[in-house]
């Protein structure tokens, strides 16, 4: 089982915790955490992750994490330490970079709607929040492998369309040889690039296009995989509604989100 509670010890004091990630998933995720880091004895980080994994599945505000994970401040600051690190998206990437299967991958697109909290931050437009047809929306944009496993983010406000985004997501195809995407991704430029990439692009054509494209329908049917990737990680409520303010912890909440939904 890849996402569960179980009961432990933490700390000399052998207080009882309930911790989010199994045995198995602890041990493929403590040896990347920072060590030797300086300050007063730290709490331990199998209870301050497993704070940040409740906080991140069920929602709730940071001051609200049981007691039994350690002080809510401590939960907070070092998840916004190690998302200005980049922690949890180098990890996905790294993981990813080890064990993605790319001879298809699928790009696609989600919108995340931003809760009234999540306002405010400095930075204004840079924090990727902006007004469309749904509100006051970011959108996250996904690379999927052949196994529908995210290996690549990227986050811009709402009303960016797919095809601003998909160049630099592209980028990282990794080897893949068939990139699957929707029309929304129909577009004669990145056919072209693609081609020049040494790939073949499964995308099928707009109804209003005169020549009907070719594309591989069979292999095309694989696309859904991208779609349920998207429902996996909106099951953790602070990814299907954004409250962060800063852009950067909440790609670290989708980054957390999804190695435990895929990773580890």
């Amino acid at each position: 089982m890849r996402f569960r509670t179980c009961r432990g010890f933490s700390g000399d004091d052998n207080e009882q915790a309930f911790f989010w990630l199994s045995d198995v998933g602890w041990a493929a995720t403590e040896p990347h955490l920072p060590k030797n880091q300086p300050g007063a004895r730290r709490v331990d980080d199998r209870r301050v992750v497993s704070g940040i994994i409740h906080v991140l599945k069920v929602g709730c505000r940071w001051c609200d994490c049981p007691p039994e994970y350690g002080p809510a401040t401590t939960i907070y600051n070092r998840f916004n330490r190690w998302s200005r690190s980049r922690f949890w998206t180098g990890l996905v990437e790294a993981l990813a970079g080890a064990g993605a299967i790319t001879r298809s991958t699928s790009i696609d697109s989600t919108y995340i709607k931003a809760h009234r909290s999540a306002h405010g931050g400095k930075g204004g437009r840079k924090q990727d929040i902006s007004l469309s047809r749904g509100g006051q929306t970011s959108k996250l944009h996904a690379l999927t492998d052949v196994l529908g496993r995210p290996s690549a983010f990227a986050l811009t406000p709402g009303n960016v369309s797919d095809m601003k985004a998909a160049p630099a997501l592209l980028s990282q195809l990794n080897g893949a040889r068939y990139p699957l995407a929707d029309k929304g991704y129909d577009a004669n430029a990145l056919r072209s690039a693609l081609r020049r990439q040494g790939t073949v692009p499964v995308i099928p054509g707009r109804v209003n296009r005169k020549r009907t494209i070719a594309y591989d329908k069979r292999r095309y049917c694989d696309r859904h995989l991208i779609e349920n990737a998207f429902c996996r990680i909106k099951d953790f409520r602070r990814v299907a509604t954004r409250y962060d303010k800063l852009a950067h912890n909440f790609m670290s909440a989708v980054a957390l989100a999804t190695l435990i939904a895929f990773w580890v």
